[in-house]
């Protein structure tokens, strides 16, 4: 919260282009790509992104079931991808790989 707060104030200060709290939170976002296994159907696959969603520091989620795949937006402030794995594994799938975007 500190670090979101001095950039705030550094945006303001300076005139730069993240003079907007919209623009500042989207260039705190992180986007991580992740490669999972155990998705049997559709509803997998949506089933996750709606509990990735319901994350504390998750902006978006969007898995494909063909593919086994899973994009997460998030902030880093908040949730980490040490979390976001964990959150997934404690579902019963398992993370087999995973980088930033």
């Amino acid at each position: 919260m500190i670090r979101r707060k001095f950039l705030q104030l550094l945006a303001i200060t300076s005139g730069s282009a993240f003079s907007s709290i919209d623009a500042l939170a989207s260039a705190l976002r992180k986007t991580l790509v992740l490669q999972v296994k155990g998705f049997t159907c559709i509803t997998c696959a949506t089933g996750l992104d709606t509990l990735l969603g319901k994350e504390k520091g998750i902006y978006s989620s969007h898995s494909t079931y063909p593919e086994g795949r899973v994009t997460v937006e998030y902030n880093p402030d908040v949730s980490s991808e040490k979390a976001i794995r964990e959150f997934i594994s404690g579902l019963g799938f398992t993370v087999e790989s995973a980088h930033q975007a």
